[in-house]
Protein backbone atom coordinates (compact mmCIF):
# COMPACT_ATOMS: atom_id res chain seq x y z
CA UNK A 1 0.00 0.00 0.00
CA UNK A 2 1.42 3.24 -0.45
CA UNK A 3 0.08 7.22 0.36
CA UNK A 4 -1.07 9.26 -2.92
CA UNK A 5 1.05 12.51 -2.41
CA UNK A 6 1.33 15.85 -3.02
CA UNK A 7 4.03 17.43 -5.34
CA UNK A 8 4.82 20.18 -7.63
CA UNK A 9 5.36 18.19 -10.82
CA UNK A 10 6.81 19.57 -14.43
CA UNK A 11 4.70 18.75 -16.92
CA UNK A 12 6.70 18.19 -20.07
CA UNK A 13 7.20 16.80 -23.71
CA UNK A 14 9.78 14.65 -24.04
CA UNK A 15 11.87 14.09 -27.39
CA UNK A 16 15.00 12.47 -29.26
CA UNK A 17 17.09 15.16 -30.82
CA UNK A 18 20.31 16.01 -31.94
CA UNK A 19 23.28 17.94 -30.22
CA UNK A 20 24.59 20.82 -33.13
CA UNK A 21 27.73 23.30 -33.33
CA UNK A 22 26.55 26.85 -32.35
CA UNK A 23 28.65 28.01 -35.20
CA UNK A 24 29.91 26.06 -37.66
CA UNK A 25 32.53 27.44 -40.43
CA UNK A 26 33.68 25.57 -43.87
CA UNK A 27 37.15 26.91 -44.91
CA UNK A 28 37.07 28.08 -48.42
CA UNK A 29 39.86 30.15 -50.47
CA UNK A 30 39.45 33.47 -51.56
CA UNK A 31 42.78 33.75 -53.30
CA UNK A 32 44.37 30.92 -55.98
CA UNK A 33 47.37 29.22 -55.51
CA UNK A 34 49.94 26.89 -53.74
CA UNK A 35 49.76 26.29 -50.17
CA UNK A 36 53.32 26.47 -48.58
CA UNK A 37 52.37 26.72 -44.47
CA UNK A 38 49.74 24.72 -42.39
CA UNK A 39 49.67 26.10 -38.87
CA UNK A 40 47.66 23.96 -36.98
CA UNK A 41 47.14 20.63 -35.85
CA UNK A 42 43.55 18.09 -36.83
CA UNK A 43 41.12 18.00 -33.75
CA UNK A 44 43.12 21.24 -32.31
CA UNK A 45 41.53 24.15 -30.71
CA UNK A 46 41.49 27.95 -32.58
CA UNK A 47 41.27 31.14 -31.88
CA UNK A 48 39.12 33.62 -34.19
CA UNK A 49 41.71 35.25 -36.47
CA UNK A 50 44.67 32.06 -35.51
CA UNK A 51 46.72 31.08 -38.80
CA UNK A 52 45.12 28.16 -40.70
CA UNK A 53 46.85 28.15 -44.17
CA UNK A 54 49.51 30.29 -46.20
CA UNK A 55 49.50 30.37 -50.09
CA UNK A 56 52.29 31.59 -51.85
CA UNK A 57 52.07 35.38 -51.49
CA UNK A 58 55.32 36.01 -54.25
CA UNK A 59 52.06 36.30 -57.11
CA UNK A 60 50.32 38.83 -54.81
CA UNK A 61 53.17 40.88 -53.54
CA UNK A 62 54.17 41.20 -57.11
CA UNK A 63 50.46 43.05 -58.07
CA UNK A 64 50.82 44.62 -55.12
CA UNK A 65 53.95 46.36 -56.20
CA UNK A 66 52.69 46.85 -59.59
CA UNK A 67 49.66 48.90 -58.64
CA UNK A 68 51.70 51.22 -55.82
CA UNK A 69 54.20 51.64 -59.05
CA UNK A 70 51.22 52.56 -60.58
CA UNK A 71 49.43 54.69 -58.07
CA UNK A 72 52.66 56.78 -58.06
CA UNK A 73 52.85 57.62 -61.70
CA UNK A 74 49.13 58.47 -61.51
CA UNK A 75 50.21 60.75 -58.67
CA UNK A 76 52.48 62.35 -60.52
CA UNK A 77 50.56 62.76 -63.67
CA UNK A 78 47.64 64.40 -60.86
CA UNK A 79 50.63 66.59 -59.91
CA UNK A 80 50.98 67.95 -62.99
CA UNK A 81 48.01 68.68 -64.53
CA UNK A 82 47.32 70.46 -61.02
CA UNK A 83 50.40 72.83 -61.99
CA UNK A 84 49.54 73.65 -65.36
CA UNK A 85 45.90 74.60 -63.92
CA UNK A 86 47.20 76.69 -61.39
CA UNK A 87 49.68 78.95 -64.21
CA UNK A 88 46.27 79.37 -66.50
CA UNK A 89 43.27 79.62 -64.38
CA UNK A 90 43.39 83.07 -64.07
CA UNK A 91 44.59 83.75 -68.01
CA UNK A 92 41.07 83.33 -68.94
CA UNK A 93 39.49 86.41 -67.62
CA UNK A 94 42.65 88.42 -69.41
CA UNK A 95 42.19 86.73 -72.60
CA UNK A 96 45.75 85.28 -72.55
CA UNK A 97 43.91 81.61 -73.26
CA UNK A 98 41.09 80.66 -75.12
CA UNK A 99 38.18 79.47 -72.98
CA UNK A 100 38.71 75.65 -75.05
CA UNK A 101 42.21 75.60 -73.31
CA UNK A 102 40.77 76.79 -70.05
CA UNK A 103 38.51 73.90 -69.91
CA UNK A 104 40.51 71.39 -71.37
CA UNK A 105 43.49 72.02 -68.56
CA UNK A 106 40.34 72.16 -66.18
CA UNK A 107 39.24 68.27 -67.61
CA UNK A 108 42.41 67.20 -67.50
CA UNK A 109 42.91 67.68 -63.87
CA UNK A 110 39.54 65.99 -63.47
CA UNK A 111 40.94 62.94 -65.94
CA UNK A 112 43.59 62.74 -63.47
CA UNK A 113 42.23 62.89 -60.24
CA UNK A 114 40.16 59.89 -61.29
CA UNK A 115 43.10 57.85 -62.34
CA UNK A 116 44.92 58.63 -59.10
CA UNK A 117 41.34 57.05 -57.01
CA UNK A 118 41.40 54.19 -59.99
CA UNK A 119 45.07 53.36 -58.86
CA UNK A 120 44.37 53.82 -55.28
CA UNK A 121 41.62 51.39 -55.55
CA UNK A 122 43.93 48.78 -57.59
CA UNK A 123 46.37 49.29 -54.44
CA UNK A 124 43.87 48.59 -51.89
CA UNK A 125 42.62 45.43 -54.12
CA UNK A 126 45.99 43.97 -54.24
CA UNK A 127 46.54 44.26 -50.28
CA UNK A 128 43.49 42.44 -49.64
CA UNK A 129 44.08 39.75 -52.00
CA UNK A 130 47.99 39.39 -50.74
CA UNK A 131 46.13 39.30 -47.50
CA UNK A 132 43.96 36.25 -48.45
CA UNK A 133 46.64 34.04 -49.20
CA UNK A 134 46.80 34.28 -45.07
CA UNK A 135 44.10 31.83 -44.07
CA UNK A 136 42.64 32.73 -40.69
CA UNK A 137 40.00 31.15 -38.71
CA UNK A 138 36.73 33.49 -38.33
CA UNK A 139 35.81 31.85 -35.01
CA UNK A 140 36.73 30.35 -31.80
CA UNK A 141 36.62 26.04 -32.06
CA UNK A 142 37.97 23.02 -32.99
CA UNK A 143 39.19 22.12 -36.44
CA UNK A 144 38.01 18.84 -38.28
CA UNK A 145 40.32 16.82 -40.09
CA UNK A 146 41.78 19.15 -43.30
CA UNK A 147 41.01 17.97 -46.44
CA UNK A 148 44.21 19.41 -48.13
CA UNK A 149 47.86 18.74 -47.48
CA UNK A 150 51.31 20.64 -47.91
CA UNK A 151 52.07 21.74 -51.88
CA UNK A 152 48.32 21.10 -53.01
CA UNK A 153 46.93 23.99 -55.43
CA UNK A 154 43.60 25.50 -54.59
CA UNK A 155 41.62 27.91 -56.00
CA UNK A 156 39.47 30.73 -55.16
CA UNK A 157 36.81 30.24 -58.36
CA UNK A 158 36.09 26.55 -56.29
CA UNK A 159 33.62 25.53 -53.93
CA UNK A 160 36.10 23.09 -52.47
CA UNK A 161 36.64 23.26 -48.15
CA UNK A 162 40.00 23.26 -47.24
CA UNK A 163 38.95 22.40 -43.24
CA UNK A 164 35.93 22.80 -40.85
CA UNK A 165 35.85 24.59 -37.60
CA UNK A 166 32.74 24.30 -35.10
CA UNK A 167 32.36 25.68 -32.02
CA UNK A 168 30.76 23.70 -28.95
CA UNK A 169 30.21 26.03 -26.63
CA UNK A 170 27.41 27.04 -25.79
CA UNK A 171 25.71 24.10 -27.71
CA UNK A 172 22.16 23.70 -29.24
CA UNK A 173 19.65 20.65 -29.01
CA UNK A 174 17.73 20.31 -32.15
CA UNK A 175 14.57 18.45 -31.93
CA UNK A 176 11.30 18.05 -33.77
CA UNK A 177 7.91 18.08 -31.91
CA UNK A 178 4.38 16.38 -33.16
CA UNK A 179 2.20 19.12 -34.65
CA UNK A 180 -0.63 18.29 -32.33
CA UNK A 181 1.48 19.70 -29.40
CA UNK A 182 2.51 23.15 -31.14
CA UNK A 183 -0.52 25.35 -29.53
CA UNK A 184 0.16 24.18 -26.23
CA UNK A 185 4.59 24.83 -26.71
CA UNK A 186 3.14 28.45 -27.97
CA UNK A 187 0.99 29.56 -25.31
CA UNK A 188 3.75 28.56 -22.55
CA UNK A 189 6.43 30.68 -24.73
CA UNK A 190 3.98 33.19 -24.82
CA UNK A 191 4.12 33.17 -20.82
CA UNK A 192 7.74 32.66 -19.69
CA UNK A 193 11.44 31.15 -21.09
CA UNK A 194 10.83 27.61 -21.61
CA UNK A 195 13.46 25.22 -19.83
CA UNK A 196 15.31 22.03 -21.03
CA UNK A 197 16.65 19.57 -19.39
CA UNK A 198 18.88 17.30 -21.62
CA UNK A 199 20.31 13.46 -21.55
CA UNK A 200 23.14 12.41 -23.53
CA UNK A 201 21.90 9.26 -24.94
CA UNK A 202 24.99 7.19 -24.55
CA UNK A 203 25.65 9.00 -20.91
CA UNK A 204 22.31 7.71 -19.40
CA UNK A 205 23.58 7.58 -15.69
CA UNK A 206 25.25 10.87 -15.89
CA UNK A 207 23.63 13.76 -14.68
CA UNK A 208 21.20 15.72 -16.98
CA UNK A 209 22.12 19.62 -18.13
CA UNK A 210 19.83 22.27 -18.16
CA UNK A 211 18.98 24.40 -20.83
CA UNK A 212 16.54 27.18 -22.30
CA UNK A 213 14.55 27.05 -25.88
CA UNK A 214 15.17 29.54 -28.00
CA UNK A 215 13.91 28.85 -31.02
CA UNK A 216 10.57 27.74 -32.63
CA UNK A 217 10.14 27.01 -36.64
CA UNK A 218 8.02 29.11 -38.42
CA UNK A 219 6.17 26.12 -40.17
CA UNK A 220 5.08 22.26 -39.73
CA UNK A 221 7.17 20.28 -41.85
CA UNK A 222 5.75 18.83 -45.44
CA UNK A 223 5.33 15.42 -44.74
CA UNK A 224 6.47 14.91 -41.05
CA UNK A 225 3.60 16.35 -39.63
CA UNK A 226 6.10 18.11 -36.87
CA UNK A 227 8.05 21.41 -36.27
CA UNK A 228 11.48 22.06 -35.21
CA UNK A 229 12.73 23.53 -31.87
CA UNK A 230 16.01 24.22 -30.57
CA UNK A 231 17.28 24.69 -27.39
CA UNK A 232 20.79 25.97 -25.99
CA UNK A 233 22.72 24.72 -23.20
CA UNK A 234 25.94 25.64 -21.83
CA UNK A 235 29.06 23.21 -23.07
CA UNK A 236 32.02 24.42 -21.25
CA UNK A 237 33.44 21.04 -20.41
CA UNK A 238 32.68 19.56 -24.29
CA UNK A 239 30.29 17.26 -22.52
CA UNK A 240 27.52 17.14 -25.51
CA UNK A 241 29.68 16.67 -29.04
CA UNK A 242 28.23 17.66 -31.91
CA UNK A 243 26.09 15.59 -33.91
CA UNK A 244 25.33 13.34 -30.57
CA UNK A 245 22.46 12.00 -30.20
CA UNK A 246 20.28 13.34 -26.63
CA UNK A 247 16.80 13.02 -25.01
CA UNK A 248 15.48 16.00 -24.74
CA UNK A 249 12.71 16.95 -21.75
CA UNK A 250 11.17 20.45 -22.32
CA UNK A 251 9.50 21.60 -19.58
CA UNK A 252 6.26 23.51 -20.66
CA UNK A 253 4.52 24.22 -16.92
CA UNK A 254 4.71 23.31 -13.18
CA UNK A 255 1.65 21.77 -11.84
CA UNK A 256 1.53 22.90 -8.02
CA UNK A 257 0.25 20.27 -5.58
CA UNK A 258 -0.01 17.01 -8.22
CA UNK A 259 -1.39 13.85 -6.69
CA UNK A 260 0.77 11.30 -7.20
CA UNK A 261 0.79 7.46 -6.59
CA UNK A 262 3.65 4.57 -7.12
CA UNK A 263 2.97 3.85 -11.34
CA UNK A 264 2.08 -0.07 -10.04
CA UNK A 265 -0.88 1.33 -8.40
CA UNK A 266 -2.93 2.25 -11.73
CA UNK A 267 -4.94 -0.68 -13.02
CA UNK A 268 -6.48 -0.60 -16.61
CA UNK A 269 -10.24 -1.90 -17.21
CA UNK A 270 -12.71 -1.55 -20.13
CA UNK A 271 -14.50 1.41 -18.49
CA UNK A 272 -10.50 2.84 -18.19
CA UNK A 273 -7.82 3.46 -15.32
CA UNK A 274 -8.57 3.04 -11.89
CA UNK A 275 -6.50 2.84 -8.53
CA UNK A 276 -7.84 0.39 -5.59
CA UNK A 277 -8.31 2.94 -2.57
CA UNK A 278 -7.90 1.52 0.81
CA UNK A 279 -10.83 3.40 3.04
CA UNK A 280 -10.36 4.05 6.52
CA UNK A 281 -11.88 0.48 7.58
CA UNK A 282 -9.69 -1.49 5.57
CA UNK A 283 -11.80 -1.97 2.67
CA UNK A 284 -10.59 -1.84 -1.17
CA UNK A 285 -12.51 1.24 -3.38
CA UNK A 286 -12.74 0.46 -7.05
CA UNK A 287 -11.99 4.65 -7.99
CA UNK A 288 -11.86 5.34 -11.79
CA UNK A 289 -9.30 8.15 -12.00
CA UNK A 290 -7.59 10.22 -15.19
CA UNK A 291 -3.71 9.58 -15.37
CA UNK A 292 -1.60 12.36 -16.05
CA UNK A 293 2.41 11.83 -16.76
CA UNK A 294 4.61 9.46 -15.69
CA UNK A 295 7.34 11.17 -13.05
CA UNK A 296 9.88 8.24 -12.88
CA UNK A 297 8.49 5.49 -10.68
CA UNK A 298 6.04 7.52 -9.87
CA UNK A 299 2.33 8.89 -12.02
CA UNK A 300 0.55 11.85 -11.41
CA UNK A 301 -3.48 11.48 -10.89
CA UNK A 302 -5.31 14.80 -12.73
CA UNK A 303 -8.70 13.31 -10.98
CA UNK A 304 -10.43 11.06 -8.79
CA UNK A 305 -7.54 10.96 -6.26
CA UNK A 306 -6.57 13.48 -3.59
CA UNK A 307 -3.45 13.48 -1.19
CA UNK A 308 -3.15 11.51 1.25
CA UNK A 309 -5.45 8.47 0.54
CA UNK A 310 -3.93 4.86 0.16
CA UNK A 311 -3.85 2.79 -2.78
CA UNK A 312 -3.41 -0.97 -3.37
CA UNK A 313 0.30 -1.17 -5.10
CA UNK A 314 0.71 -5.21 -5.14
CA UNK A 315 -1.88 -7.93 -5.70
CA UNK A 316 -4.88 -5.71 -7.13
CA UNK A 317 -5.85 -9.15 -8.88
CA UNK A 318 -6.73 -10.64 -5.35
CA UNK A 319 -8.79 -7.39 -4.40
CA UNK A 320 -12.23 -7.13 -5.23
CA UNK A 321 -14.04 -3.79 -4.77
CA UNK A 322 -15.70 -3.93 -0.98
CA UNK A 323 -13.60 -6.28 -0.13
CA UNK A 324 -11.25 -6.59 3.02
CA UNK A 325 -7.99 -5.66 2.57
CA UNK A 326 -4.98 -6.97 5.15
CA UNK A 327 -2.17 -4.81 5.78
CA UNK A 328 0.93 -7.00 5.58
CA UNK A 329 4.74 -5.20 6.10
CA UNK A 330 7.14 -5.61 3.42
CA UNK A 331 8.33 -8.69 2.55
CA UNK A 332 6.12 -10.93 4.36
CA UNK A 333 4.24 -12.55 0.96
CA UNK A 334 1.75 -10.64 -0.01
CA UNK A 335 0.83 -10.91 -3.52
CA UNK A 336 3.19 -9.40 -5.47
CA UNK A 337 5.70 -8.41 -2.74
CA UNK A 338 9.07 -9.64 -2.67
CA UNK A 339 9.13 -13.88 -1.50
CA UNK A 340 5.52 -14.15 -2.28
CA UNK A 341 4.09 -17.31 -3.66
CA UNK A 342 4.46 -17.10 -7.21
CA UNK A 343 0.47 -18.26 -6.75
CA UNK A 344 -1.27 -17.00 -3.95
CA UNK A 345 -4.45 -18.66 -2.13
CA UNK A 346 -7.43 -17.39 -3.43
CA UNK A 347 -9.71 -18.04 -0.54
CA UNK A 348 -7.59 -15.87 1.36
CA UNK A 349 -8.46 -12.30 1.91
CA UNK A 350 -6.91 -9.78 -0.92
CA UNK A 351 -3.56 -8.33 0.73
CA UNK A 352 -1.85 -4.53 -0.22
CA UNK A 353 2.00 -4.72 1.01
CA UNK A 354 2.99 -1.30 3.01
Amino acid sequence: MAEAVAKDVPLYIEEIGKAVAVEKVSIQPQASGQIIEIHFVDGADVRKGDLLFTIDPRPYEAALAAAKAALAQNQAALTLSRSEWERVKDMVNTNAISKEQYDQRQNAVAVAEAQAQAAQAAVDQAAVNLDYTRIRSPIDGRTGQRLVDLGNVVSASSMMSLLTIQRFHPIYADFNIPERNLDHVRSNMARNTLKTIVTANQKPNEQPREGQLTFLDNAVQEGTGTVKLRATLQNEDRFFWPGQLVQVRLVLQVLNNAVLVPSLAPQISQAGPYVYVVTPDSKAELRPVKLGQRQGDMIVISEGLKAGEQVVTVGQMMVTPGGPVTIMPPNSGAPGAPGAPANPPTSQPATAAN
